[in-house]
């Protein structure tokens, strides 16, 4: 791997967090506040409103369940549900889990892909935690050779330094003031202002600030964490062709998003679910579910932020 190859759809991925890109695998993330940067108090609701449009959305009928629930439908299919939910109790991330697994469940491969993609990543860690404790061991039995060794060192050293010599055409090492390049075949670190870059094989890791970005090429996976200052977060998993993406505001309130993405058309033909959800503390939760067939996935959720906006504020 060239550090050519690896950078650039580094630099494109972190560009993917703060601008919409054109193409049908794009991701969008977008978030909305006040001049001041701080976003306004959410309302308490006792009843949906429903316009009869909201931008390429037209509303199903009348509202539902005493004014909880409106149903829209979109281009191709789509179907975006607005729901308002009191909490009698519950913590919202309990409510907002139902509303995910059901949601799920139109995209069934999607989540076994996913689902698959973090119990590798999990033996993953198992393994490391395994080869460390393997290596202090040999270590203790490394140090006890090493006397024994002695006598053999000089010839070693000798060849090592051959070694060296021919090992030297894949390996580079770049010093200049705020920057340290250090490469080894397929390995390389790569040090900058700010931001830290590190190879090994088919795996990567990109630190720029709060931006941390994990990927594994052997098996497709990506993973990007991204926080705020102000508690604002931004997780990402991708396998292949399945996405996963969470947003959280900060503060007490409920200002959560939650979209589940599969480039392979599923059998009842969804390619997107998800939801937008947000409420005061205690409760009510509006919250906007979304079903998409469309290509264009990310005009429905944006109108579907809309109708929620429009009851409880941002």
């Amino acid at each position: 791997m060239t550090l050519r190859l690896f950078l650039l759809p580094t630099l494109c991925a972190f560009a993917a967090l703060t601008a919409a890109c054109d193409g049908d695998r794009s991701v969008r993330i977008t978030s909305t506040t006040t001049e001041n940067g701080a976003k306004g108090v959410l309302k308490v609701v006792d009843a949906l409103q429903c316009p009869q449009t909201m931008g390429s959305l037209t509303r199903k009928g009348s509202a539902q369940d005493g004014g909880k629930v409106c149903t829209y439908i979109g281009r191709k299919g789509t179907e975006v549900s607005l729901h308002l939910v009191a909490l009698n109790g519950e913590a919202p991330a309990d409510v907002l889990k139902a509303f995910e697994t059901r949601l799920s469940a139109s995209l069934p491969a999607a989540v076994a892909q996913l689902r698959a993609s973090a119990e590798a990543e999990k033996a993953r860690m198992q393994a490391d935690i395994a080869r460390a404790a393997a290596d202090t061991a040999s270590a203790e039995a490394d140090r006890a050779a090493a006397a024994a060794d002695g006598a053999a060192a000089t010839a070693d050293r000798a060849a090592a330094s051959a070694d060296r010599a021919a090992a030297s055409a894949d390996r580079a090492s770049i010093r200049a003031p705020g920057v340290a390049v250090d490469a080894d075949g397929d390995d390389a670190t790569v040090s900058l202002p700010g931001m830290r870059i590190e190879t090994k094989g088919d795996q990567a890791s990109v630190r720029i600030g709060s931006l941390h970005i994990n990927a594994n090429d052997s098996d497709g996976s990506a993973q990007i964490r991204t926080s705020s200052g102000g508690g604002d977060s931004v997780s990402i998993n991708a396998q292949n062709d399945a996405a996963e993406i969470r947003t959280s505001g900060a503060g007490e309130a409920t200002r959560t998003s939650w979209i589940l993405s599969d480039n392979r058309e599923a059998e009842s033909g969804w390619r997107m679910v998800g939801f937008e959800a947000r409420g005061p503390v205690g409760g009510p939760l509006v919250i906007a579910t979304v079903r998409s067939k469309d290509t264009n996935r990310g005009r429905a959720f944006e109108d579907a932020k809309a109708l929620v906006t429009l009851n409880v504020g941002e």
